[in-house]
């Protein structure tokens, strides 16, 4: 595998995010996470659907789908099933991967792919300049909510563990070795990994700002049992501070290893007209 450096991953394309914005913390992990895994750039497959956040493919030098609004977990399970080979991860925000992409999320986790999906967690909508999104919390003002928000928000861990994902961890965009160390620990991990990063907007949020996660804001405890479902969810159901780091993780049969072992129940003198003679 040749050497590769930061510098490989950086294509043409400039950032054109806020100054300040979280997600270019997340973007230099992301260089970083790569450069560590020595991937080389035709590789990797990034994926993303609609928000700013989701514009993550055009900066980074690899192939990449930049979908419609809430497709990142399909897109990127049919690019995983249809060579197995490629390095694959999604990309994008709140709004998102938690509202009209949220359907998709269950079914993802239950198939299992080895693919790795990053959500960058700003509590708003910043694409369209400031309204609440799934998990802007209880009363927060914005533009779509002006006398304060009357639903509750979701909980992106405790969404992820209920359905059974392999691995879910949550990061925070102003610590960025710490978040490229848990990038890397996702990639690593077979099967579908979550990684839900505190990622502020400075221009439209100006409550979950990086002081407020810098004063609010732990590791998970070092006693913590990464491998138990039920310590997991009541560790994301803790409001006392933000924990950051690996929340849960298991070993379970991946997508493409079940499908591999369908495969191999088929004879090999099974020609395509027989499987259509057969099935259609």
């Amino acid at each position: 595998m040749p050497e590769t450096a930061v510098i490989d991953y950086k294509s043409e394309v400039k950032p054109t995010w806020c100054p300040g914005c979280g997600d270019f913390g997340v973007l230099r992990a992301v260089y970083e996470a790569f450069e560590a895994k020595g991937y080389e750039t035709k590789d990797l497959v990034l994926v993303s659907g609609i928000g700013c956040s989701s514009r993550i493919p055009y900066f980074v030098n690899s192939y990449g789908f930049h979908g419609v609004h809430g497709r990142v977990l399909p897109l990127a399970t049919g690019i995983k099933l249809a060579n197995p080979r490629l390095h694959v991860v999604g990309m994008g925000g709140d709004g998102d991967g938690f509202s009209i992409g949220a359907g998709h999320m269950p079914h993802a986790i239950r198939r299992n792919p080895d693919i790795t999906y990053i959500i960058m967690d700003n509590n708003i909508y910043g694409l369209t300049k400031g309204q609440t999104s799934p998990t802007s919390a209880f009363q927060f003002v914005t533009k779509s909510t002006p006398y304060g928000n009357i639903e509750d928000p979701i909980n992106p861990m405790a969404f992820a563990i209920v359905y059974g994902a392999t691995f879910v961890a949550k990061g925070f965009s102003g610590k960025a070795r710490e978040l490229t160390e848990l990038f890397i620990k996702a990639i690593d991990h077979k099967g579908f990994s979550f990684v839900d990063v505190l990622s502020p907007c400075p221009t439209f949020n100006k409550v979950d700002t990086f002081k407020y996660y810098a004063e609010h804001l732990s590791p998970v405890p070092a006693d913590h049992a990464v491998k138990d479902r039920v310590k997991a969810l009541e560790l994301a159901y803790r409001t006392d501070r933000h924990y950051v780091g690996v929340y849960y993780e298991e070993d379970k049969l991946t997508m493409e290893e079940r499908v591999k072992a369908v495969q191999q129940k088929v004879p090999a003198s099974t020609g395509l007209e027989e499987l259509m003679a057969r099935f259609v």
